[in-house]
């Protein structure tokens, strides 16, 4: 999904310990671990003759991770899949050798004015699992752990820290969580994570080598599995990273792959309606620079 009504843009600067930007990729740090790709959707309003609608497109070599704050989504996608995203849940698509989908608001909205608020995160697949089979996993709110240190709360939305695993099926030595701080809060990462580290600010701001970093941006570490930092009193962040690849990954459009040999096959294909269709949607949204 690429929405540009509903993603922050980017800035870059270095503060000491971690670099600072708006989402990825950013300028200084195209990926943290195998995370590539990071959307900040909204929040957005759609009145009632309004409605998110991003057609059937493509990916291939990634999986796509779709986490809602506030709203609800439909996913359909050409594995036959229909399922509805409520907030606090998962929707974990992996697109391996390729797959078609689509991301709507539901056409009876529960409320008039629908607002939408969310993440959709892409994270690129380990090489030997690069071209697999597509596949789709739904996983509840309720799924997720959630737990409490001193005045934080944590969600773990996929992979592994702090000694506790998501359910959600990753392929790679990752994590992402959800915290809530209801007091000021120092957080120490040593040993509870594994490989490279990222915090972006979703509200409030994070203290970091004597600066504040506001909402909006997202914080690097120079130190893989040496992060510390303070959360501000009520302050929502997410943290998230692993392991990197040893392989460099290129992206283009909906596509990341090890090699541009991949992305151009992927173009090809996909300019020649050769990947799997969505049952029952025959809409078609253009390769960049094909409209």
């Amino acid at each position: 999904m690429s929405n540009t009504d509903l993603i922050i843009e980017e800035r870059s600067r270095d503060i000491g310990d971690f670099l600072v930007g708006r989402i990825l990729p950013f300028r200084k740090k195209r990926m943290v671990g195998p995370f590539i790709y990071f959307d900040h959707m909204g929040p957005k309003e759609f009145g009632p003759n309004e409605r998110m609608d991003i057609g059937p497109h493509p990916h291939i070599g990634l999986s796509t991770l779709t986490y809602l704050l506030e709203g609800r989504i439909v996913h359909r996608d050409s594995l036959g899949t229909e399922q509805t995203i409520n907030p606090g849940a998962v929707n974990w698509m992996t697109a391996g050798s390729g797959i078609v989908h689509s991301e709507r608001s539901p056409k009876d909205p529960l409320e008039k004015v629908n607002r939408m608020h969310g993440l959709q995160i892409w994270v690129a697949l380990p090489l030997e699992h690069e071209e697999i089979e597509p596949s789709f996993h739904h996983i509840e709110a309720n799924q997720l752990p959630i737990w409490k240190e001193e005045n934080l709360d944590f969600k773990l939305i996929a992979g592994k820290a702090f000694g506790k695993e998501s359910p959600v099926p990753v392929y790679s030595h990752l994590f992402l969580m959800e915290v809530h701080a209801n007091e000021e809060s120092e957080i120490n990462l040593v040993d509870k994570v594994r490989g490279e580290v990222a915090i972006y600010v979703l509200e409030g701001g994070v203290k970091a080598c004597e600066q504040i970093i506001p909402k909006g941006n997202v914080l690097v570490s120079k130190k893989p599995n040496e992060c510390g930092f303070t959360v501000e009193k009520g302050s929502h962040i997410l943290i998230f990273g692993g392991e990197p690849f040893e392989e460099e990954r290129h992206i283009y459009w909906n596509f990341v792959a090890s090699s541009k040999d991949k992305i151009e096959a992927a173009k090809e294909r996909w300019k020649n309606h050769e990947f799997s269709k969505i049952p029952g949607d025959d809409g078609y949204v253009p390769l960049p620079g094909d409209r």
